[in-house]
């Protein structure tokens, strides 16, 4: 496990908790600390509004220059809608910024199917580290989490959350095994224990244990660290790609 994801262990308490996010066949009913049901069913909700709309109030001039960027550098669209799973099966269009060439799909149906290695590093991470089709601003905006910054908007509608799960596509649902019940019992995250945890350069089973981990132990608490965390990350650009 990386440090970061450590230090949040450690910081609740969770003794057992890296034996709990082992792997992604997780359906254990004891968990501490247990999750704090006034947040997550309400206050989440208000911490999400108000810590987003001070977010898009900061964040416009960026918002602004990011989308100028990716319109003069790559043309239209300047934003990239993909369906994902949401909370209780609920499908919702996740925005970004449009990182990847317009022929993305193709291209990676004919990389995937040509190069066995990269075959072998999307069946293990649901991702490429040198992927054929991102766009030169594109590799810039994922090298620092530009590109979600859209979601931000996605969080407003009701459908993330700032801290969460990390969205998954309905094709990758069926990965999430067991712990398909604990993605799908919360609101995905712009961030999470994923995104402080390695990132890319973790698992797609080490990714679903950790989301479960965080459906069950939801708690304000753990929220602010997550996001105090995710800034430290970002500046560093660790397990971006």
């Amino acid at each position: 496990m990386s440090q970061p994801a450590a230090e949040i262990i450690n910081f609740v308490g969770a003794a057992a908790a890296e034996q709990r996010v082992s792997g992604p066949a997780i359906d254990r009913s004891e968990t501490w600390p247990p999750t704090d049901t006034a947040f997550a069913t309400s206050g989440k909700r208000a911490f999400d509004v108000i810590g987003t709309c001070a977010l898009l109030i900061l964040g416009a001039p960026v918002i602004a220059a990011v989308a100028l960027a990716v319109l003069v550098t790559s043309g239209r669209p300047v934003f990239f809608a993909q369906e994902r799973i949401g909370r209780g099966g609920k499908r919702f269009r996740c925005w970004k910024f449009r990182t990847m060439r317009r022929d993305a799909e193709k291209i990676l149906t004919e990389v995937l199917a040509r190069d066995p290695v990269a075959r072998a590093e999307w069946n293990k991470h649901q991702k490429l580290r040198d992927d054929p089709r991102c766009t030169p601003i594109g590799r810039f905006l994922r090298r620092w989490s530009l590109d979600e910054l859209p979601q931000l908007f996605n969080v407003l509608r009701g459908e993330m959350s700032l801290v969460g799960p990390r969205p998954a596509m309905p094709e990758q649902l069926p990965l999430h095994g067991r712990a398909t019940h604990w993605y799908l019992a919360v609101r995905p995250g712009i961030t999470g224990l994923w995104q402080i945890s390695g990132r890319n350069g973790t698992s797609y089973r080490r990714r679903v244990a950790l989301d479960g981990y965080y459906a069950r132990n939801q708690t304000l608490r753990l929220d602010l660290i997550i996001l105090l965390k995710t800034v430290g990350v970002v500046l560093s650009g660790r397990g971006a790609y």
